[in-house]
C-alpha cells in the first residue's frame, strides 16, 4: 500500500488526534489506525469504536492513544506463508492487515478490499512469441500488447497477479521486446518489481526460467501471456500445497459427446455398449505453479518446453505433478476468432 503513514500513529499521541486522523481518511477507506511505539514497532490497533468505548469507560479525549488501543491486534509477518490466515481475516470482514518485519516494524499494509491475499510466490510470464497466427495485428505489435478492452492482454494477467499479492514478476521477452519493456518499465507504476528475461534465441515455453539466477520465494507461478482468465490464484495455490505437489498444471475440461452408441468389443464379440456417451478429457491451460527448485532441471539458456518439465516430474521418482481443473473463464488468444471473442467477453468479465 502506498502512503502507509496515514494509518500510523505513535502511542503517546492523544485520542483527539486519532479521531481527527480517522476523520481525514477517504470516505471509502477503512477507518483503522495502527499504533507504534518510539521504535516504530507495532503495539496496537485503533478504531473510532475503540475510542468511543474508552470514553464510555471514563477515559478523556486528551488521554494518550495507548489507553484506548486494542492490544490483541491481527497482523502477518512478511516472509511467512499467510494464505490461510489472510483468507480467515477476509472472511471475518477485516479490511486492513499490517505486515510486520522481524523487528515488529510495519513494512506494508494490505487492503483486503483491493488485494485478495499475499501469495508467497514470484511469477514468470512468457511473452516472447511472434504471434504468427494473429498476423497482421502482430506485424508491428507483439501479441501480449494487443488490446483486449482498454488494455493489453498481458496487463490483464499482471493486474490479476497483483490482486493476489504477487509483487515479483519476471517477463520473458524477445519479439518487439522494447514495446513491452517501455510500457511496464520496472513495475513501480503498479507497485511491483518487474524484471525482464531477454531471449536472444527462442527458449521454448519455459526455457527462460533457466536465466533467473534466484528468486525471493520457493514457489513460482508460470503463465503464458496470451491467456485471458479470471482464475482464482489463491485457490490454485492452496490446491498445489494441499496436494504436496512439486508442480501443478491448470487444466481445461474438454467434453466430447459421441452421437452414437459406443461398443466395447473383444475381438468380434460385443461385450457391452454405451448409448451416446460423454467423455471428459483435460488439456493443458498454460498456467502452472511449481517449486522454484525445479529450475535446476533446465540447462542454462537452452530450449525447454513446459511439457518437457512435466514429463520429467512424471517420470522421476519422488516428484509429483497434479492438475487443477479450471472451472472459471479461460481463453487462449491464439487465433483471430479468439481475439474477436476476447473483445466481447471482456465486457462481462471481472478481471
Amino acid at each position: 500500500m502506498k502512503n502507509l503513514n496515514q494509518y500510523i500513529l505513535n502511542l503517546t499521541e492523544p485520542a483527539r488526534l486519532a479521531l481527527k486522523t480517522i476523520d481525514s481518511l477517504l470516505e471509502n477507506a477503512s477507518k483503522t489506525l495502527f499504533i507504534v511505539d518510539d521504535n516504530n514497532r507495532m503495539v496496537g490497533s485503533l478504531t473510532d469504536g475503540d475510542i468511543r468505548r474508552g470514553l464510555l469507560n471514563g477515559l478523556e479525549i486528551s488521554h494518550p492513544i495507548s489507553e484506548f488501543m486494542n492490544k490483541d491486534f491481527k497482523y502477518i509477518h512478511k516472509n511467512d506463508e499467510n494464505v490461510s490466515l489472510l483468507k480467515a481475516l477476509r472472511a471475518a470482514k477485516i479490511q486492513l492487515v499490517p505486515v510486520l518485519g522481524i523487528d515488529g516494524v510495519i513494512v506494508d499494509i494490505i487492503d483486503l478490499t483491493q488485494m485478495r491475499t499475499l501469495l508467497p510466490a514470484a511469477a514468470l510470464i512468457m511473452a516472447g512469441g511472434r504471434g504468427e497466427r494473429l498476423k497482421p495485428f502482430t506485424d508491428k505489435t507483439p501479441k501480449p500488447m494487443l488490446l483486449v478492452g482498454n488494455k493489453p492482454i498481458i496487463e490483464h494477467n499482471i493486474d490479476r497477479l497483483i490482486q493476489f499479492g504477487v509483487s515479483d514478476i519476471y517477463i520473458s521477452v524477445k519479439y518487439l521486446q522494447e514495446q513491452i519493456m517501455d510500457y511496464f518499465g520496472d513495475g513501480s507504476g503498479k507497485g511491483v518489481n518487474i524484471k525482464y528475461i531477454i531471449e536472444e534465441e527462442p527458449l521454448g515455453t519455459i526455457g527462460a526460467l533457466s536465466l533467473i539466477e534466484k528468486a525471493n520465494y520457493d514457489h513460482l507461478i508460470v503463465m503464458n501471456s496470451d491467456v485471458l482468465t479470471n482464475v482464482d490464484f489463491e485457490d490454485f495455490f492452496e490446491f498445489y500445497q494441499k496436494n504436496n505437489a512439486d508442480m501443478v498444471v491448470a487444466s481445461i475440461p474438454y467434453v466430447v459427446n459421441v452421437p452414437y452408441a459406443v461398443l466395447e468389443t473383444d475381438q468380434h464379440s460385443v461385450v457391452s455398449f454405451t448409448e451416446k456417451p460423454t467423455y471428459t478429457y483435460y488439456s493443458n491451460g498454460g498456467i502452472y505453479i511449481m517449486k522454484f527448485a525445479l529450475k535446476n532441471i533446465l540447462n542454462y539458456n537452452s530450449f525447454f518446453n513446459a511439457t518437457d518439465l512435466m514429463d520429467f516430474v512424471i517420470e522421476s521418482e519422488g516428484y509429483r505433478l497434479v492438475h487443477y481443473p479450471l472451472l472459471c473463464y479461460w481463453l487462449d488468444i491464439g487465433k483471430h476468432h479468439d481475439y474477436v471473442k476476447a473483445q466481447e467477453d471482456i465486457k462481462y468479465l471481472n478481471i
